[in-house]
């Protein structure tokens, strides 16, 4: 908890498209224990949409412009493109400041190796924005495993789906497997991530990826992926941004009870039409959206844990000031970046 005499964590967001507007700006506006000081923007009508909702943040159009404020901050959040990560994390480090990356962490594993090597030997804080784990989903399933409701777990299928044919209108529609493009980059790091943390670690792998455009040189929109865990279970793993008819979020099976969830969380919708985190209905789902726990013919309805992405910045900040594990380990998010090379390696 912070206390009266600490000074809020002085933050700067570099990128102010769907990843800085949506989830990082309104979750550290959010957090008394940090200030929004700095948003990097060289975009006229994102700059005007920044100043407008943050007008206490300075905005200014480049990185560099930003390094030259290091002195007077403490932390920078990298809402850019994957290909950009590992250069801009890198030069945050050597200005001594804090970092956090959003997933995909970087294009290559060596570059997140090094990047990890660069903030120990500098003495700063890295971390990946992974914040699918706190969804209110994954966070019910968590309970139901560690309640032990499945019994023994043999089968997990998880899915990232929806209709968007028309792509992202973004980065994501054209960058290469070698930019850290793709949605097995973009959105396997978070399925992977939830399927190590729920099961334990990976003895096997094996995956699809396609593209709907062969010609378009970009990389992979639509994956699967299968993981045998140590732990026995295996892991089927579903991206897919054309889906006409999406399957379900979660399917598990266990030796006494499944598990049945369909559609995705509410919370990055909710962030993007304006709600706050603070809002009393911030990361509830109504009852029409909860799983159902039990055998065909016997099931019941699983009342949802709240959805809880600020917890990311309430850890990070207790780990800033030596009182807490990182939300997320950058070695976890450099493990899961090499299964998708394991797995771009053999499809």
């Amino acid at each position: 908890m912070q206390t009266a005499s600490e000074a809020p964590i002085r933050t700067a967001i570099v990128g102010f498209g769907i990843s800085g507007r949506v989830f990082h700006a309104p979750l550290i506006e959010a957090d008394p224990a940090y200030s929004l000081d700095v948003i990097v923007t060289a975009d006229p009508e994102r700059a005007a949409a920044a100043a407008s909702r943050h007008p206490r943040a300075r905005i200014v159009p480049t990185p560099e412009v930003l390094f030259g404020l290091a002195g007077d901050l403490d932390l920078v959040v990298l809402g850019t493109p994957p290909a950009t990560h590992f250069g801009l994390a890198a030069a945050a480090i050597a200005c001594g400041l804090h970092v956090v990356v959003d997933k995909p962490f970087v294009a290559t594993s060596a570059e997140g190796q090094e990047l990890i090597s660069l903030a120990a030997d500098a003495g700063v804080q890295l971390t990946v924005f992974q914040n699918r784990r706190w969804d209110a989903d994954f966070l019910t399933l968590e309970k139901l495993l560690d309640d032990g409701a499945l019994g023994e777990v043999t089968s997990f299928e998880s899915r990232f789906e929806w209709w968007r044919p028309e792509g992202f209108g973004n980065w994501r529609d054209t960058a290469t497997v070698a930019d850290g493009g793709g949605i097995l980059h973009d959105l396997g790091a978070h399925l992977i991530d939830q399927a190590v943390r729920l099961f334990g670690p990976v003895a096997g792998t094996y995956g699809e990826t396609a593209r709907r455009d062969p010609a378009s040189g970009a990389a992979d929109q639509e994956a699967f992926v299968s993981l045998l865990h140590e732990s026995g279970v295996r892991s089927r793993l579903w991206m897919n941004g054309a889906a006409a008819q999406v399957g379900r979020r979660f399917h598990v099976l266990g030796s006494d009870a499944g598990y049945t969830k369909w559609g995705l969380d509410f919370q990055e919708p909710a962030l993007a039409a304006g709600m706050l985190p603070t809002d009393p209905g911030y990361g509830l789902e109504p009852e029409t959206a909860w799983g159902e726990l039990g055998i065909d013919g016997a099931t019941t309805p699983v009342p949802a844990q709240r959805g809880s992405y600020p917890q990311f910045y309430q850890l990070l900040s207790e780990a800033l000031r030596g009182r807490g594990p990182l939300p997320v380990d950058p070695a976890e998010a450099l493990n899961v970046l090499k299964i998708i090379e394991e797995i771009h390696a053999g499809a």
